[in-house]
């Protein structure tokens, strides 16, 4: 087996908007995320899944690990909250600084992460935010990727993070089953592409997932 690992990062906004439907919805999404990965060989030598979730603080509620070793983490939401996205990019800058294994003249470290955030509003903390940002684009990513769910999610703060900006009008069970299955088709390619060049190249998003330009 491969020692060098794929770190894919999920950032899950848990804020107290998500109750209902959308919670539930975003875990079977990750489930399938996570089932589908497993049948890829190429992903399941190499990947490697951490999932960080944000509300009123942000955590870690699934530490990097193997796909043979991940198990699914309970995900809710309190009753209300605010969103601190910038307290989540804190956090992921935090695990990349401490758990991305660098090349070394002994062995060849890892792959540079890919980072997925989905969001249904907009930041709470917006120093903050705003301070991450460029702390975000100083690390190796291959890519960093931003969902905005639901008619409430903003797209200008996502789009001073990442020129990957992806918009899920609805949040019930067949655009999250649709958004995940594309997160997966794109962590796989993601995965063929590491060695050949420092970036990944996104496949096509399906109909329910619009590009924000």
């Amino acid at each position: 087996m491969s020692t060098r690992r794929l770190p894919v990062y999920l950032l899950l906004d848990t804020s107290g908007s998500m109750r209902g439907e959308p919670i539930q919805a975003l875990k079977v999404g990750v489930q399938s995320l996570i089932s589908t990965l497993r049948q890829d060989p190429h992903a399941l030598e190499s990947v490697h899944v951490c999932i960080i979730t944000y509300d009123a603080k942000a955590q870690v509620i699934s530490p990097l690990q193997s796909l043979e070793d991940f198990q699914m983490p309970l995900i809710d939401c309190p009753q209300s909250s605010p969103t601190m996205t910038g307290a989540a990019l804190e956090l992921l800058c935090q695990c990349v600084d401490k758990e991305i294994q660098r090349t070394t003249e002994d062995q060849k470290g890892d792959w540079r992460p890919i980072a997925f955030l989905m969001t249904d509003g907009g930041p709470s903390d917006t120093a903050l935010y705003g301070q991450m940002i460029a702390e975000v684009k100083k690390r190796p990513f291959a890519s960093v990727i931003a969902c905005a769910a639901g008619a409430s999610a903003k797209l200008e703060p996502l789009q001073r993070l990442t020129p990957h900006v992806f918009n899920l009008e609805t949040m019930d069970g067949h655009s999250f089953a649709g958004l995940f299955q594309w997160v997966s088709s794109t962590v796989s390619s993601g995965n063929r592409s590491m060695g050949a060049t420092s970036s990944i190249t996104l496949p096509p998003p399906p109909a329910e997932i619009q590009i924000v330009v």
